[in-house]
């Protein structure tokens, strides 16, 4: 069927941000579970989560969270102790979050594609007391890979694990025997009292106590655990809130792991202050994609370029009601003009946005507005988040401030210049756990965090975001920006996605080299490429290697990022191979 007109009746932009400063007319620095427990008396019995085929509500969820709470306690979980989880998503991990939270522990979501090696080094560089884990994740054994951990004479030494809790996903599979089941560990609950839990939770009511510790990708040296406090987290989620103008009982279709600042931030906490609902389907295919957005009336699609293209482009598409959806962003990678236009299109989409953070940042510190034209959403990614109350009037009401650096030697850059980009505000972490150097090194003495990040602040605020500083190359001396080549490659009608690095090349130094997927029934050819860059970039910049790939072929992280690293190792591949 044809999509059809949205039928629900929707309040102005200014009048659901009203709404939410009516809710919130000054902000309270609270504790994660005390700003749940704040929305539970509002939407007990609203849906907050639907996942895996089940619906629960805020009340099941807070329910739940208590129960764990009082077994963290007899397990013996310490205030300000480290309790990491490894696991799928799951209908749990938002309890356990908040269960963190009520008892004073610091929580530590891994990343469940860690290799044995990764998770060795984080959880003794973390300083984890407790772990929970399942036992599979995606065909990965992790339950067998922390037992072998437990038995190496190195990790004994140096890790702080005290105990690891198992979660089966598979029935009639035996767990660890050094391990305590989920359901034993529940048990325990029960020999917890009311009084004492509350006890606990009242002496845990500090919003600016770090309550997560989430570990970088470490692409470049070893993964760093950002510290962010309470008080971080829900102000950067109650911002997106009001620069999206969410309105009460928003859905949001969030196919995104829950580990991630992205899903927890944007989907978890955001959700919460509206007394909103999620739906969790990682790894879902374009066509269950669809499905789960029509079942559950989805008005909201957070996603990626890298999901949203194959999404727009599945055959059946237009047989499903998505009448509901109006609102959509899409982060992580550029997206060119036509691919917006056809979303709005084939969606039915009226409100559009893109965005940019990191894991640093709380999650993100700058989005495109409502109302912004195409152009500006495809070539920027945004300014400050509108704060309502959680912004501060140091930073012009918001929660983040930009600004760029001379990469060499720190000194701010005038206003417009390409540079470094920096950023500080009270959704900034303060640094990065056991890991004195490099916070020293990243944020300086005014709390200004070098991001890492190649761009510039245009005259109306919004970024421009050119690539990482480490992926910039220089030809014959002249620096490029990779972001600037995937742009103009992307607006090429036969291209849906484009991956552009610097390599090695006896005469220039480095040069570029373009990945590039095409839409399904159109062809290119390295000269078709050159061509269409040849006005609208300088000579140097235009790729002198162009190779075609799959979809399937691109290296992506867990929230579809191009692994830029990984395309240099290929490209490398591919230039020995053709000296052979």
């Amino acid at each position: 069927m044809d999509h059809l007109q949205n039928t629900k009746t929707f309040k102005s932009v200014d009048e659901r941000r009203n709404d939410l400063i009516e809710a919130y007319p000054v902000w309270n620095r609270d504790t994660i579970a005390s700003h749940f427990q704040t929305s539970v008396n509002a939407y007990a019995n609203q849906a907050f989560m639907h996942i895996d085929g089940k619906t629960y509500t805020y009340q099941d969820v807070w329910n739940q969270a208590v129960q764990i709470a009082k077994a963290f306690i007899y397990s013996g979980v310490k205030r300000r102790e480290h309790v990491a989880v490894l696991m799928d998503n799951d209908a749990t991990y938002p309890s356990l979050m908040i269960a963190s939270s009520m008892v004073g522990a610091v929580f530590i979501p891994l990343n469940s594609m860690l290799s044995k090696e990764e998770l060795k080094y984080i959880l003794k560089q973390s300083d984890t007391n407790y772990l929970l884990v399942h036992d599979f994740v995606k065909g990965k054994k992790h339950a067998q890979t922390v037992s072998e951990l437990l038995q190496e004479k190195d990790f004994q030494e140096e890790a702080s694990l005290e105990k690891v809790i198992c979660m089966q996903t598979e029935e009639n599979t035996a767990i660890p025997s050094a391990f305590i089941s989920w359901e034993d560990f529940l048990q325990g609950a029960d020999k917890v009292s009311e009084a004492e839990w509350m006890n606990r939770w009242e002496a845990s009511r500090y919003a600016d106590e770090v309550a997560i510790i989430m570990y970088t990708s470490g692409s470049t040296g070893s993964p760093k655990g950002v510290m962010l406090t309470h008080d971080m987290l829900l102000r950067c989620a109650y911002s997106t809130c009001y620069s999206r103008a969410i309105e009460k009982g928003r859905v949001t279709f969030a196919p995104l792991p829950f580990y991630h600042c992205f899903a927890i931030v944007e989907a978890i906490l955001a959700m919460s202050f509206v007394g909103g609902s999620f739906i969790s389907a990682l790894g879902a295919s374009p066509l269950k994609s669809l499905e789960l957005m029509e079942t559950y009336h989805a008005n909201d699609y957070l996603c990626v370029p890298s999901t949203l293209v194959p999404l727009l482009n599945h055959p059946q598409v237009t047989a499903f009601d998505l009448s509901a959806l109006f609102a959509m962003w899409c982060g992580a990678a550029p997206a060119p003009v036509p691919v917006w236009k056809k979303a709005m299109e084939t969606l039915g989409l009226t409100e559009i946005v893109t965005g940019y953070g990191q894991t640093e940042v709380a999650s993100s510190g700058v989005t495109t507005e409502i109302g912004d034209d195409l152009e500006t959403i495809a070539t920027r990614v945004g300014r400050p988040k509108l704060a309502g109350t959680s912004g501060l009037t140091e930073f012009a009401g918001h929660a983040t401030e930009y600004k760029t650096v001379d990469p060499e030697n720190g000194q701010t850059l005038e206003s417009g210049s390409i540079g470094e980009l920096t950023v500080r505000g009270p959704s900034v972490t303060r640094g990065y756990y056991n890991k004195p150097d490099e916070t020293a090194e990243a944020i300086d003495k005014d709390g200004w965090l070098r991001t890492g990040d190649v761009g510039r602040v245009d005259e109306n605020g919004y970024v421009q975001l050119l690539g990482r500083s480490k992926e910039m190359f220089k030809v014959s001396g002249e620096l490029v920006a990779p972001r600037e080549v995937e742009t103009v490659i992307s607006e090429h009608p036969a291209i849906a996605q484009v991956g552009v690095i610097g390599v090695s090349d006896s005469m220039t130094t480095e040069i570029g080299a373009a990945f590039i997927e095409v839409h399904e029934g159109e062809s290119v050819t390295r000269k078709d490429i050159v061509q269409w860059c040849a006005d609208k970039l300088a000579r140097f910049k235009i790729p002198r290697y162009v190779w075609v790939i799959q979809s399937s072929d691109w290296p992506l992280t867990s929230t579809g990022k191009i692994q830029k690293f990984r395309l240099q190792e290929i490209a490398e591949e591919k230039l020995k191979r053709s000296k052979e």
